[in-house]
């Protein structure tokens, strides 16, 4: 579904992401992990065109997408949940939902699937998102992505900030999602969490990708663990 092959992304003169190249097949999660600051965050935002490669190829569904901006992305199915969340605080919960619903799929995700799986959301509907706490605003920040009905979803450090139950809620969601059908690329410092969701994984460490193997085997590999993801 997703091919990233030998991107290499800037913030203005600063080089962030050198040949970078990963694929995503359909109906996986697939795992980006990395210590803060490693450069999950650039990759996630050079494949949603937020930060667009200087050079390299994206491909989308097969087509060439490098360059194109996110509301196009968007059109073709493709899903963004930043690490920061990015709600709108002075609208409801249910505003935001409203807002994002893009309603072309056939027993797509409307509002009342949306609350259906996030329960929780439609008890505080009409609260303002300024007013919700973290793991709500997580929910919401995810929610919010799922109305657009996306085909692809990009998680970008889903658990940061948050306690461990809600943690644990969010990976059963998340698993959820993938049984719904969903493609998932997740960026993620909780080594565990990663692991107990992802099919395969890829390690990135200053702006370049240093391992990429399947599940059981990164969680075997405890001298590449230690050398890139130990703090």
């Amino acid at each position: 579904m997703l091919r990233v092959e030998h991107i290499h992304t800037y913030y203005g003169l600063s080089h962030i992401l050198f040949d970078v190249s990963l694929d995503v097949a359909s109906g996986e999660i697939v795992c980006l992990l990395g210590r803060n600051g490693a450069g999950k965050s650039t990759t996630m935002r050079s494949i949603m065109g937020l930060t667009p490669p200087k050079t390299g190829q994206i491909e989308f569904k097969g087509a060439s997408c490098a360059g194109l901006k996110p509301h196009l992305l968007a059109r073709m199915g493709m899903g963004y949940v930043p690490d920061d969340r990015r709600v709108f605080a002075d609208l409801t919960v249910g505003e935001n939902l409203d807002i994002s619903f893009r309603n072309y799929r056939q027993n797509g995700w409307d509002i009342d699937r949306v609350y259906t799986f996030f329960p929780a959301l439609k008890a505080i509907d009409r609260r303002r998102a300024g007013f919700l706490s973290g793991g709500e605003q997580q929910m919401l920040s995810i929610a919010r992505a799922l109305m657009t009905n996306p085909e692809f979803l990009l998680l970008d450090e889903p658990t940061e900030g948050l306690a461990p139950l809600i943690v644990s809620t969010l990976e059963e969601q998340i698993l959820r999602l993938k049984e719904s059908g969903l493609t998932v690329l997740l960026a993620e410092q909780n080594l565990a969490v990663a692991l107990r969701l992802s099919d395969r994984g890829y390690i990135i460490d200053n702006g370049v990708i240093r391992y990429h193997g399947m599940q059981e085997e990164l969680k075997q590999n405890e001298e590449i663990r230690r050398k890139y993801l130990s703090v």
